[in-house]
């Protein structure tokens, strides 16, 4: 017997508000690993960070509903989710 596929979804997030220096990168990173979901992080120059999230859709939700607070240290405003087709993605980094 074959085991049961889960499927795989993709998330881009941009998120705005006190999100930069306050360990969002680094927090976020560690969380998908721990969960198995693959994907990106990055600073963007007008104060936001962007993220790719992809794996199955339970962490994924899981993930973006974290990101609506962050860490501690953040005030989050607003998170942009936009779904996206699933690429060939392994791991996750800081970009």
């Amino acid at each position: 017997m074959y085991g049961r596929r889960v499927p795989v979804v993709r998330s881009r997030l941009l998120i705005s508000g006190r999100v930069q220096g306050v360990f969002f990168r680094d927090s976020l990173r560690r969380l998908a690993e721990e969960a198995g979901v693959a994907g990106w992080v990055r600073n963007l120059p007008d104060g936001r960070v962007e993220a790719v999230l992809q794996g199955p859709e339970s962490e994924v939700g899981r993930l973006t509903d974290w990101a609506r607070h962050g860490p501690r240290r953040a005030d989050v405003e607003h998170v942009e989710v936009q779904a996206e087709p699933p690429e060939e993605l392994t791991g996750f980094v800081i970009r």
